[in-house]
């Protein structure tokens, strides 16, 4: 059982059905509790647990009583939370999405309630609504979401009983879109990879609507760009930007834009030079490689998926007209040092 959870303590004495009784109930903190009727029921909190034993007696005799009953062990736990994942969370074209709740300590009854995350920009929250065909809860813990195609976040919760005794919302959990759409978040200067020393603006679109700038790094810590920047109208100003992979958005009151994914790395490292967002199929693209003071010019290696590409004395790798086939995992070697590898995406015309 959980604090907070309504219990109820049923006593029956066999063969003595139709025989009118009280009923005794010897609990933690209470050594005898009496009842007219054969159930005791309470709100379980910290001090509730123990053990729990009942005996009858009769009516209009109280000197007669059965013996005491087994004892039943009653274990008390704090309130679950509820933790949602969601696969993919990247997004592909066509790709259903599905939505995965945990509820701590997993016990029985439970039902599953889904929600969709509204961003809030009074504060820092976000509000929640019930997605269709989550209204009275699902009594499997997964909902599969079909044809999502925009970067969303999401939440949900579990209850049980009667009344209703739930856990709270879950964190928000969010699937993203590279794809850029009418609400969009753009990155000066373009590229994938950062020094984490840089200064970098994160522009989102349509500058007639209110817009905050969100992160999330591979720790998993959600914060706005209040936390880590400066938002000026619908731009976040960054001096500093997180070491390692960190996904950033828009969101506005009532949309998200695409996501990207920009990967920071220390200052006596390598980065490799490449497009933030998705290259359009057919474009040209060159990739390059950078120290901190300088572009490359010459002798870097370039990799895809972990394979080497290109070996020769140039700085450069120019693809004139991608293709599908161009998707993946890029990374740039010099002089014995190495950049992360970032994701190229490529998009259908």
């Amino acid at each position: 059982m959980f604090r907070g959870e309504r219990i109820t303590l049923t006593c029956e004495v066999h063969g003595g059905e139709t025989t009118k009784w009280v009923y005794d109930w010897q609990k933690p903190g209470l050594h005898v509790h009496r009842t007219d009727n054969n159930y005791f029921t309470f709100n379980v909190s910290e001090s509730s647990s123990g053990d729990y034993m009942c005996r009858s007696t009769l009516r209009d005799d109280f000197y007669s009583s059965t013996e005491w009953s087994k004892a039943v062990t009653l274990s008390v736990l704090d309130k679950p939370k509820a933790v949602l994942t969601v696969s993919p969370s990247w997004l592909s074209p066509g790709a259903s999405v599905t939505l995965s709740c945990e509820v701590e300590h997993p016990s029985a009854g439970w039902r599953f309630y889904w929600y969709q995350a509204v961003p809030d920009l009074s504060g820092t929250s976000y509000s929640y609504e019930l997605l269709p065909g989550s209204i009275n809860g699902t009594e499997q813990d997964s909902f599969i979401i079909h044809g999502q195609s925009q970067t969303a976040g999401f939440t949900c919760r579990a209850g049980r009983g009667d009344p209703e005794y739930s856990t709270n919302y879950s964190e928000p959990t969010f699937v993203w879109s590279g794809d850029l759409n009418s609400a969009s978040l753009t990155v000066n200067p373009d590229t994938v990879q950062h020094f984490v020393s840089a200064s970098v603006s994160l522009s989102c679109g349509l500058n007639s609507m209110k817009w905050r700038v969100s992160r999330f790094p591979d720790n998993g810590s959600l914060l706005h760009c209040s936390g880590w920047g400066t938002m000026s109208g619908s731009i976040c100003n960054v001096n500093w930007m997180w070491y390692g992979n960190v996904v950033y958005w828009c969101e506005s009151g009532s949309a998200f834009s695409n996501a990207v994914n920009i990967t920071g790395q220390y200052n006596h490292g390598i980065i490799l030079v490449s497009p933030a967002h998705p290259v359009t199929e057919g474009d040209s693209v060159t990739l390059g490689c950078r120290l901190t003071t300088q572009n490359v010019l010459s002798n870097v290696l370039f990799y895809k998926d972990d394979k080497l590409i290109q070996n020769d004395s140039r700085g450069e790798m120019s693809i004139s007209a991608v293709s599908k086939s161009d998707e993946g995992f890029y990374k740039c070697q010099h002089s014995g040092k190495e950049s992360p590898q970032s994701w190229m995406a490529v998009k259908r015309v």
